[in-house]
């Protein structure tokens, strides 16, 4: 039976102001204007579709986060909220399951409901009149984000009584911050941009999307699985007894790699491939390795301290029958790979990367089968810190054309994280902003190994 922490609901009148430690010691001050819901512009009926084994390991997480931040659309800021619900309202026809609410049926088992009685999207208007683009791009944590994204704490299970996807749009003194917080239960990264960037496609003028949503899960995955999942008791305030000492405080950073630098690590480790090896490391597999070796090297761990690499793996093309891109839903898997940090650092970066490689390659339509089944015997639900000893987890995707997100008031100028589902050493990749293979990694790691990190040249790549 696994226990589960909820959050109380925020009031939607709030005003809410949060010290910032900048050199001007600035408040950042954000004030609701106005919370409304959007619906399917036409009539759909009752919409139900079953939660499959892929979805459901996520319930424990947090709302998965995204902030983009726009230049621009100040004086037409009331225009362009209306634009944006009246494209969302047609683009929900499509993407209705995000417009639903979670529920069980009598069995237990979880589900997506969508009818014409749903709330549906929640779409928040703001204003924060003292911040400018420039406050928010030097931002390398997320607490100056935190109150631009909705959310914040909300775990996916309170999908049964909020929305699944809740908007913020936010008017800077010279821009806009569009925070979106995303139900994880129901949708992945691959899901969660196929729906912006089709959403951004309406707005723009298009009267139908490219790619429409694959929406039957069932045909990944049809195991019914009952969950028994049980809120905690109430303390009232009081100590529960549990005398667990609070983590160390985390720090964020982005370090952005230009396409020239990812080139040269991934020639440093194609440069010796290992005896035997028959195709080249991928750029995400040389990225991986060198942020991999980087971040044990800040850690400082000792020589027999096993440290853990992660990464999210889409399983659209490796489900055996393979599912479309436009697989809506969650279709990702977790893969493990683990070793002593002393061997990892003493050993060439060929080394990790062929660990890494290997691990994704054997992580085939028999190995997802064989993962599900022990899962569905077993079911375990994991909080989103689960992912390992010493781990470094890598998720989203420099896949992703996130830059391409134009609503019709231009490209975003950063896209980032909200603060939801971090811990010490989870890596967000996206696409740089600057175009071509360049790579933007957003990384959280306990504040003195992030100190070495920014001290760590090798990983830098500055030349001495």
């Amino acid at each position: 039976m696994a226990t589960l922490v909820t959050t109380k609901e925020e009031n939607p009148t709030k005003v809410i102001e949060t010290q910032i430690t900048t050199k001007q010691d600035k408040h950042l001050k954000v004030e609701i204007l106005n919370k409304t819901y959007v619906k399917p512009q036409k009539p759909l009926g009752r919409k139900e579709c079953q939660l499959v084994t892929f979805d459901l390991p996520y319930i424990a997480f947090y709302y998965n986060q995204k902030l983009m931040i726009y230049k621009g659309g100040v004086d037409e800021f009331n225009d362009i909220v209306e634009k944006l619900k009246d494209g969302l309202s047609v683009i929900l026809e499509e993407f209705h399951q995000l417009a639903g609410k979670l529920d069980k049926d009598d069995d237990g088992v979880f589900k997506v409901v969508y009818d014409d009685d749903t709330n549906g999207v929640e779409m928040v208007s703001a204003v924060a009149e003292d911040t400018e683009i420039g406050d928010l791009m030097g931002e390398e944590g997320t607490i100056k984000l935190k109150d631009l994204v909705p959310y914040n704490g909300v775990l996916n299970l309170e999908g049964l009584q909020r929305p699944l996807l809740s908007i913020q749009i936010t008017k800077l003194k010279d821009g806009l911050v569009m925070g979106c917080a995303f139900n994880h239960a129901i949708l992945d990264g691959t899901s969660t941009w196929h729906f912006m960037s089709s959403w951004a496609q309406i707005c723009t003028g298009s009267k139908s999307i490219s790619v429409q949503p694959f929406l039957d899960r069932t045909q990944a995955r049809n195991t019914r699985v009952k969950l028994d999942l049980t809120p905690p008791a109430q303390t009232n305030g009081h100590s529960n007894g549990d005398s667990t000492p609070s983590p160390p405080p985390l720090r964020e950073k982005i370090f952005r790699f230009s396409e020239s630098e990812i080139e040269k690590i991934k020639a440093k480790i194609n440069a010796n491939p290992p005896e035997g090896s028959t195709k080249p490391f991928s750029t995400f597999q040389s990225l991986s390795t060198h942020i991999w070796h980087a971040v044990t090297r800040a850690r400082e761990l000792k020589p027999e301290d096993y440290t853990v690499f992660t990464v999210f793996a889409d399983c659209r093309k490796r489900v055996d029958p393979p599912m479309p891109d436009s697989y809506f839903g969650n279709l990702i898997q977790a893969i493990f790979t683990v070793t002593a940090a002393g061997l990892l650092v003493a050993s060439p970066p060929e080394f990790a990367a062929g660990m890494i490689q290997k691990a994704i390659d054997m992580h085939d339509a028999k190995a997802i089968e064989a993962r599900n089944t022990e899962w569905e015997s077993n079911p375990i639900i994991f909080q989103y810190k689960d992912a390992g000893v010493n781990c470094v987890a890598v998720g989203s995707s420099p896949r992703f054309k996130v830059y391409d997100v134009d609503f019709g008031f231009g490209k975003p100028e950063s896209v980032r994280s909200g603060a939801n589902n971090r811990f010490d050493g989870m890596v967000y990749l996206y696409q740089g902003k600057s175009g071509g293979k360049s790579i933007d990694i957003e990384i959280s790691l306990e504040a003195k190994a992030m100190e070495n990190l920014e001290k760590d040249k090798e990983f830098l790549m500055i030349q001495d």
